[in-house]
């Protein structure tokens, strides 16, 4: 499995493994966590990616419950998490309404909370979940770059930003920005042609792209469906392989969040590897999910 460095010295694997849906699982054991996370690590899938509102709060506490019952697993792994979304739920059910808190004094909390959730002593990418129309970006540059030389931090990026919330934010630190999690997929290709990747291209930085498999819509009847199986029958790959491949083949190293439950999927998760994505395979795909040949 490839492997990509990001800015702050953190080096992820190209495929990372998406924990937003585990605490949807019938089964959240610690053994069966282990599983999934055992499947990935076959295939040089090292990442994990988590948020602190995931599962309502609980997510990273099952992640941290799988590594107590484990040890020396967190240390085959990377762990990426967020914080700033407050939402009246779980340890925030008090807050009046659904916000986001990028100040200081919630930064260090989070960073604090995730790392006993998840029993870990650092965190080596942590992520500013969603823009905050309320932030103030000088204070919220120096809880980044504190956060860091605390060491309870390897590296900090943001998520779902504009290039103009992160070049404000970017402003106000001392610390590199790593990455943007962004929606990125055959499903939702916009990325592509408004600026959000060639902004990060333009700076030599990769994207995490969060449900890169368009939540499921990408699979349903027509186009680009009926591109996307063909391609899959050529390589002996299913569709989700395909989409996947499609983006990895981009140059600015996209590095795809995939989620799931089913440890048979993600066993299949490197068969986008075996995809022959060429230019042409590539924009045959584009076109199909555009609806209209390229001007």
């Amino acid at each position: 499995m490839e492997r990509v460095s990001l800015p702050g010295g953190v080096e992820l694997s190209r495929i990372v493994y998406g924990m937003w849906r585990v605490g949807d699982d019938a089964d959240t054991s610690p053994a069966h966590i282990r599983a999934k996370i055992e499947a990935c690590l076959d295939q040089g899938i090292t990442t994990i990616d988590q948020a602190d509102i995931y599962g309502g709060y609980t997510a990273e506490g099952l992640l941290g419950a799988c590594f107590k019952e484990n040890t020396g697993l967190r240390d085959r792994c990377e762990i990426v998490t967020k914080c700033d979304i407050v939402a009246p739920v779980g340890r925030y059910e008090s807050a009046r309404v659904k916000h986001y808190d990028t100040s200081a004094a919630h930064i260090a909390m989070s960073i604090d909370k995730s790392l006993a959730e998840m029993a870990i002593e650092h965190i080596d990418l942590l992520l500013i979940h969603r823009p905050d129309p309320f932030m103030d970006h000088t204070e919220t540059g120096r809880a980044l770059d504190d956060a860091v030389a605390s060491g309870k931090v390897r590296a900090v990026g943001v998520s779902n930003f504009r290039p103009w919330d992160w070049t404000l934010l970017q402003s106000a630190m001392n610390t590199p920005l790593a990455t943007n999690q962004i929606e990125i997929s055959l499903q939702h290709h916009v990325p592509f042609t408004n600026g959000d990747i060639a902004f990060l291209q333009e700076r030599g930085q990769s994207p995490m792209a969060w449900s890169p498999l368009g939540g499921g819509a990408l699979f349903q009847a027509g186009e680009p469906r009926e591109t996307v199986s063909k391609v899959a029958l050529q390589n002996g790959v299913d569709e989700a392989a395909v989409a996947v491949a499609w983006l990895l083949a981009h140059p600015v190293k996209i590095l795809p969040v995939m989620g799931t439950n089913r440890v048979d999927r993600i066993r299949a998760f490197s068969d986008a590897l075996k995809v022959q994505m060429d230019r042409e395979t590539w924009f045959e795909l584009y076109t199909a999910a555009l609806g209209h040949e390229v001007a």
